[in-house]
C-alpha cells in the first residue's frame, strides 16, 4: 500500500474512533453545538435520531439538526402529529432553511391486500387518505408523500393486480396535480416486509410509466433495494426519469452508513452527478445508543459525503 493512502485511510479510522472520545468530550465542553458540516446533498434525519444531544422537543431537534449542516428533514409520522405541532415544526423549518420531506399519506395494510385488490371501498379508503394528507402538506410545506400500494392478492393473477394498483394511482394522480404534490411508491424488501405487491424498483418504474403523472414517482429505499435486488448504480440508472426520492439505510442492520456493505460514499457521488437536488431520507436507526452513537451518525454522513 502507498504510504499516502495508508496516511489517508488511518486518518478516516482514527475519525471514526475519535467520535466516541475526544468528539462526544468537546460536545459536553461546549453545549449542543458542533463545527458545522456543509453537506453535498440533502441528507434528512428523523426525529429521535439525536434527541440525547437536543433533547425531547420537537423544534429543539430540528434547531440541531439545522446546526450540524442538515438542510432536510423527514418524518413519516408528520401527518398523525397535532396540528399545533405541525404549525410549529413547519415554522421552524421555514426559520432554518430546512425543506420537508416525506410523510406516510396512507395506511399500510400489512396483512391483506389493499390496492393490488380492486376493491373499490379499498380505493375509497386509499383517496380519502390522499385527499386529507393534501392538507398536511401545506401545512408543512412538503412536496412528497409516501405510498405503500399494500399485500399481494394470492386470488389474482399479479397482471390484474397490477392494473388495480395503476388505476388507483392514476385517480391518487388527478387529486395532487392540482396542487403540484407528489405520491413516491416505495418498493420494500421481501426479507422484512414479506408478501407487498410491490418490491423492485423495475416493477415501480413499469407502473409509474403507466400512470404517466408528475404525481406518482418512486420513492428509492437504497436499504430495501441492497436486499431486493442489488445492483443499486445500474438500478437508480435505469429508473432514474422517475425517481423522485431517494432514503438510506445500511445493510445489515439499517443503520448509518459506513456500518454496513453499501459503498455509500460512490451511490452518493453518482446520484450528485446526475445532478440530484432532491432530499435522501435518513429511514435508519443509530448503531450506537446515546450521545456517542450520535455523533457517530453526523461523522458518517461526513465521511460518506467526502467524494
Amino acid at each position: 500500500m502507498e504510504r499516502r493512502t495508508f496516511i489517508k485511510k488511518s486518518a478516516v479510522t482514527a475519525s471514526l474512533m475519535g467520535v466516541s472520545l475526544s468528539g462526544l468530550q468537546a460536545l459536553e465542553q461546549s453545549g449542543k453545538h458542533i463545527a458545522k458540516q456543509t453537506f453535498k446533498l440533502k441528507y434528512a434525519p428523523h426525529l429521535g435520531m439525536f434527541k440525547n444531544l437536543a433533547g425531547n422537543d420537537p423544534v429543539d431537534q430540528l434547531n440541531f439538526m439545522a446546526d450540524q449542516g442538515f438542510t432536510a428533514f423527514e418524518d413519516n409520522q408528520m401527518k398523525s402529529r397535532p396540528v399545533a405541532t405541525q404549525e410549529k415544526m413547519a415554522e421552524t423549518m421555514l426559520k432554518r432553511n430546512l425543506t420537508m420531506g416525506v410523510f406516510v399519506a396512507h395506511k399500510i395494510y400489512w396483512k391483506e391486500p389493499n390496492l393490488a385488490s380492486g376493491d373499490m371501498a379499498k380505493r375509497e379508503a386509499f383517496l380519502s387518505d390522499i385527499r386529507s394528507s393534501v392538507e398536511v402538506a401545506k401545512r408543512v410545506n412538503a412536496r412528497w408523500m409516501t405510498v405503500v400500494p399494500g399485500h399481494v392478492d394470492l386470488r389474482q393473477n399479479m397482471n390484474y393486480q397490477t392494473q388495480h394498483v395503476i388505476e388507483s394511482l392514476k385517480q391518487a394522480a388527478a387529486i395532487l396535480e392540482p396542487h403540484d404534490l407528489t405520491m413516491v411508491l416505495e418498493p420494500l424488501n421481501f426479507r422484512n416486509h414479506p408478501g407487498l405487491f410491490l418490491s423492485e424498483s423495475p416493477q415501480a418504474y413499469q407502473i409509474c410509466k403507466a400512470v404517466n403523472s408528475p404525481a406518482c414517482k418512486i420513492l428509492f429505499d437504497i436499504y430495501h433495494q441492497q436486499i431486493q435486488e442489488g445492483n443499486l448504480i445500474p438500478n437508480i440508472e435505469q429508473c432514474w426519469d422517475e425517481i423522485a426520492y431517494f432514503q438510506i439505510g445500511d445493510n445489515p442492520g439499517r443503520n448509518e452508513p459506513t456500518t454496513g456493505e453499501i459503498n455509500y460514499k460512490n451511490v452518493f457521488k453518482f446520484i450528485h452527478d446526475k445532478g440530484y437536488t432532491g432530499i435522501l431520507g435518513m429511514e435508519h436507526g443509530n448503531s450506537i445508543k446515546g450521545k456517542e452513537g450520535e455523533l457517530k451518525v453526523i461523522e458518517a454522513y461526513k465521511i460518506s459525503d467526502d467524494f
